[in-house]
């Protein structure tokens, strides 16, 4: 039952945020366009609910330049100023108020991760897709990127266990206290973390142990 409170709630306060920040969205939209180094918008395709694909938008927060001098430049070293500073106050994130409106994720829940990532899944991180994708969610409040990967799909597919009124409106209120106090949100998941190359299985985490020791 809560799951459809949930989506009239996800609608009423995304189109409210979308209304009271839509100067500030403008202000980001021209300054991205002032710099004359790609489009406004970053868009790509992400697994939502059950795995489906839609595509997240976020402010563009890197230049478009991916090489100098014949070296591939990595994202860090693409991040742009402008770019730097929306990723510390969050605001590249304002434009998926957009996505939340139309349905494709939810103010709180797992965080959509890459495509890629969908075939490396166990069955049971697998889960985590049984929910809308979120702004944030139960992994961002409790580590981030200081956890694995695993600890955080087991976060994640907590949440679906136990998605609540009251989980939620503490994970909102904890998102916004990280965000005042610019507490592990300088840069996305993408950036900081080793890209997630799938779980070993616990028998093969045994038989590299025991290769080891020989």
């Amino acid at each position: 039952m809560y799951k459809y409170v949930k989506r009239v709630m996800d609608f009423i306060m995304a189109l409210i945020f979308i209304i009271i920040l839509s100067p500030v969205m403008l202000i980001v939209s021209l300054l991205i366009l002032i710099q004359r180094d790609g489009p406004i918008l970053f868009k790509q395709e992400r697994p939502g609910k059950d795995g489906k694909i839609f595509l997240l938008h976020k402010f563009r927060t890197m230049s478009t330049i991916t090489e100098r001098d014949g070296r591939k430049l990595s994202d860090m070293e693409r991040i742009t100023k402008l770019g730097n500073f929306l990723r510390k106050t969050s605001l590249d994130e304002l434009p998926q108020f957009f996505d939340i409106l139309t349905g494709k994720m939810s103010f709180i829940g797992p965080r959509p991760l890459v495509k890629a990532y969908l075939e490396l899944y166990t069955p049971e991180q697998m889960r985590r897709h049984e929910v809308l994708p979120g702004l944030s969610g139960w992994a961002q409040i409790n580590g981030r990127n200081s956890i694995s990967w695993e600890e955080k799909f087991e976060l994640d597919v907590y949440y679906v266990d136990n998605m609540s009124f009251g989980l939620d409106v503490k994970i909102f209120f904890t998102t916004l206290k990280n965000v005042l106090l610019r507490v592990g949100i300088n840069s996305s998941e993408d950036n900081t973390m080793e890209p997630f190359r799938g779980t070993v299985k616990k028998e093969e985490q045994a038989t590299v142990a025991a290769g080891d020791k020989e």
